[in-house]
Order: structure tokens, then sequence, then C-alpha cells
């Protein structure tokens, strides 16, 4: 069944939206929509006009050859407002985790989190990314260039520290004590921005 423009600039919105900060690249999109390269390109021609109205508050950027929704810039004053509002200051679980891992890892791509981890961890990594406490800080080499994330200034001086090496030392494999310092370390994480908030 043959689909509309409208419709396609629909499901190619809908594919963006789901692929999160990852991102999907002219070949992706190709494959999934299963039409020809020079379409793809004329449908995110097409997406990206749209976005370009003032009413619009997300555009469509190419980074290193992957597709992406972002918020525009004109709104960041708002975004900021958002992420320093009360009711915002705790993190999940699955958010101090991730957060952890970044740090004691970094770089560090999500899909390395997610074998740590043993889930998905796209919405810890939004919560994380939209608080600004990990950013992008390149692109792995290979097939993909998946976004490596690492924390940022703001997570150094949230947690009060003067660099990253000052975090505490990771407890030894062998340690019989292992989970239980893993524990009390995410207590203690937790704590800290409970404190700070």
């Amino acid at each position: 069944m043959a689909l509309g423009v409208i419709d396609w600039n629909s499901i190619v919105e809908a594919l963006l939206f789901a692929s999160g900060d990852e991102g999907l690249s002219l070949k992706q999109l190709t494959v999934v929509l299963e039409v020809e390269e020079q379409e793809v390109v004329d449908i995110m021609k097409e997406l990206a006009e749209s976005y370009k109205k003032k009413d619009r508050g997300i555009e469509l950027v190419e980074v290193a050859g992957q597709y992406q929704l972002t918020t525009k810039k004109e709104h960041a004053m708002y975004l900021k407002k958002l992420v320093e509002s009360p009711g915002n200051g705790s993190l999940s679980q699955a958010a101090l985790e991730t957060l952890a891992i970044v740090a004691y890892k970094q770089p560090i791509t999500r899909a390395e989190i997610e074998e740590i981890r043993g889930v998905k961890t796209e919405r810890p990594i939004q919560t994380l990314v939209t608080k600004i406490l990990i950013k992008e800080v390149g692109r792995a080499e290979g097939t993909g260039r998946a976004i490596l994330y690492g924390t940022t200034k703001e997570f150094l001086e949230y947690f009060g520290l003067k660099s990253i090496k000052e975090l505490p030392p990771l407890p030894e494999k062998d340690n019989e004590f292992e989970q239980e310092e893993a524990d009390l370390f995410f207590e203690k994480f937790n704590e800290t921005l409970e404190d700070l908030n």
C-alpha cells in the first residue's frame, strides 16, 4: 500500500522519536521504510522544513550521519528551568546506576551500559542528559558510530568534586562484601542528591 508524503513524514517522525538521542542513519531509514535512498532524503528535507516553523519546539538535525530530533536552542532557558525546578531533583535507582556506570567507565556507549546493567537504559540516559549530568562526548569507532557518554562539569559541581579522579574507588571483584558495598554506594549517592535539593 502506497503512502502519501504526509504519512511518510509521520512515520519518520515516530521512528526518530523512538530512536531517541541515538538517531537513525539514512541507511537505517531506507531499510525500515523500504524505499529508495533519494526518497528518504526528500522526506527528511520536507520534515526538516516543517520543523522550521515558529510554532514548532523541535527541529531535525543531522549529526555524524545520524538524523535526530532535538529541541530548538531558543527554548534553552525554559528547558533549564524545567531541569532546575523542584520535584526534578531525585533520580530513580535506574538513573543512579546508569550515572555511576558512566562516571566510572566513561567514555561509554549505551550498549556498554546496558551490558553492565543487564537492562535497557534509554530512559535513564535521557533523564541524565536532561539534567545535564551526562553528555555526548564523542562517537565510537566502527559500524553505527554509537554515541559515547561522559559526565559533565555540572556533575562535578553537583557532587562537589574537583575532578573525576576524586570518585571513591570501586570495591574489589573478589571482595565478599561487593554487593553490600555497591548498595551502600548507591544509597550514599542518593542521599547526596537529596541533600543537594
